[in-house]
C-alpha cells in the first residue's frame, strides 16, 4: 500500500482509506472484521462521520488493538437524536456527540477533527464567529483533535476554508461525473438539470480549487468516488458507459492535492477489489479512452446513498429505500432477494408523510417524495 503525505499536516496516510458509512448493516463482529482486514491491507485511512452508536462502536472494537496505525477523520457537528442522524452546529447537541464519538471509539484523541459538512458560503461565514468554531479551536488547543478539516461538496466553500488558514485538510466529492457540474451553494439545485455539451472537461472552480490546495498544502482526501456504485453500471452513469473501481480510484488519486479516497465496503471481496489498484495496469486504470466519447445525461436527481437526507420524520431509511428502488428497477421483474431484503426493513416507503424535509437537505436534488411513492407501488408496500 502506497501512502501519500496529508498536505500540511504531515500524516502519511494510505492511497486507499475506508469510509465507514455502511457498517451500520452489518452485524458487529462482520464490522470489526471488516476493519480489521483493511488494516492487514496496509489501509490506515478511516472517516467517520456516522452519528450512530453503532458503527463507532464497530470502528472502536476494530482498531483498539492497532489505534496508534490509524489516521481517523471523525466529525464534529455530527450527532444523534431521537435515534436518528442530526446536522448542526448547536453546542447542547455537538459537544455531547463529540465525546461519545472519543467514548465509542476508545480513543482519547482524534487525528482530524472535521467541520462537518458546509455547502452553503452563508453557514461557512456564520461559523467563523461562533461557539461552535471556539469549540473546534479548544479541542485543538488541548490536543484532543491534532489537525483541523472540513467536509464539503460545494468547491466555493471549499475554496474558503483553503484560504482560511486554519483548515489544514479537506474532505471533498470527487468523481469524473461530479468534476464537471458547476459549483452552487443552494443544496436543492446543486447541480445543473444537464450536462451541457460543452462541459467536456473539469470545471473551472473545481480546477482552481484543486490547484489552491497544491498551493496552499492542503490535502484532499475523497468521497462519493464512486458517485454510490452509480458509474458502474452504463445504465446508471451520467456517461452511459461504465467505469470500474480502480478506474475511478486512479481518476480521483490523480486530482491535484488528492492524498487518499474513502471507498465503501460490505465484503472483504470490495476491500481487495480497491487495494488493487496499487498493483493495477496502466491500462487498468485508464478511464479517460472509456468517458472521452460518451454520451453526457443528467446527474440531477440520482440518488448517492450519502445519507444527508436524514433525519426522516417517518423514520424512513431513504438511502436504503432508494438503493432497493434502484436494484428493482435495473431489472425486468424485481429480484426475489431485492423484495425480500426490503420487506426487511422497519419501516417502507408507503409509510412517507411527503413534508419534503429530506429533499432540502439533499445535496444531489433527488425528488425523495416522488420516489418514495414509487417504491411503494413498486414493491406493493
Amino acid at each position: 500500500m502506497k501512502t501519500r503525505r496529508l498536505g500540511k499536516t504531515g500524516l502519511m496516510v494510505s492511497e486507499i482509506g475506508f469510509g465507514g458509512e455502511w457498517l451500520e448493516r452489518h452485524t458487529e463482529t462482520e464490522g470489526i472484521e471488516l476493519i480489521r482486514y483493511a488494516s492487514e491491507k496496509g489501509i490506515n485511512m478511516l472517516d467517520c462521520w456516522m452519528a450512530d452508536p453503532k458503527s463507532r462502536n464497530i470502528i472502536g472494537e476494530g482498531m483498539k488493538e492497532n489505534r496508534d496505525q490509524w489516521f481517523i477523520q471523525g466529525h464534529i457537528g455530527s450527532t444523534w437524536k431521537d435515534g436518528q442522524y442530526f446536522r448542526t452546529r448547536e453546542m447542547k447537541y455537538v459537544r455531547p456527540a463529540f465525546e461519545d464519538l472519543l467514548k465509542r471509539l476508545q480513543t482519547d484523541y482524534i487525528d482530524l477533527g472535521m467541520i462537518h459538512y458546509v455547502d452553503s458560503e452563508e453557514e461557512w461565514e456564520k461559523i467563523q464567529h461562533s461557539d461552535y468554531l471556539d469549540y473546534v479551536m479548544e479541542l485543538k488547543e488541548k490536543g484532543v483533535i491534532r489537525h483541523i478539516g472540513m467536509s464539503s461538496h460545494n468547491p466555493k466553500v471549499a475554496m474558503k476554508a483553503v484560504e482560511s488558514g486554519y483548515i489544514e485538510m479537506i474532505l471533498f466529492s470527487i468523481n469524473p461525473a461530479f468534476d464537471m457540474l458547476p459549483a452552487s451553494e443552494d443544496i436543492d439545485t446543486m447541480f445543473a438539470e444537464e450536462f451541457d455539451a460543452g462541459l467536456k472537461g473539469i470545471d473551472p472552480d473545481r480546477a482552481m480549487l484543486y490547484k489552491a490546495c497544491e498551493e496552499n498544502d492542503v490535502g484532499i482526501t475523497v468521497m462519493k468516488g464512486f458517485a454510490g456504485g452509480r458509474l458502474f453500471d452504463a445504465k446508471r452513469s451520467p456517461f452511459g458507459v461504465c467505469l470500474t473501481p480502480v478506474q475511478c480510484i486512479h481518476y480521483a488519486l490523480t486530482r491535484p492535492a488528492v492524498c487518499s479516497i474513502m471507498c465503501g465496503y460490505d465484503t472483504k471481496e470490495q476491500v481487495d477489489a480497491a487495494v488493487g489498484y496499487e498493483t493495477a495496469s496502466e491500462t487498468e486504470k485508464d478511464y479517460a479512452s472509456v468517458i472521452a466519447n460518451a454520451p453526457f445525461h443528467s446527474y440531477r436527481g440520482e440518488c448517492t446513498y450519502c445519507g444527508h437526507c436524514k433525519p426522516c420524520a417517518a423514520n424512513l431509511d431513504i438511502a436504503m429505500i432508494n438503493k432497493f428502488y434502484d436494484l428493482a428497477t435495473m431489472q425486468p421483474q424485481i429480484p426475489v432477494t431485492v423484495q425480500s431484503h426490503y420487506e426487511l426493513l422497519e419501516y417502507k416507503a408507503s409509510e412517507c408523510i411527503g413534508c419534503h424535509l429530506c429533499e432540502a437537505r439533499c445535496p444531489f436534488g433527488v425528488p425523495i417524495a416522488e420516489r418514495m411513492e414509487k417504491t411503494a407501488k413498486l414493491f406493493g408496500c
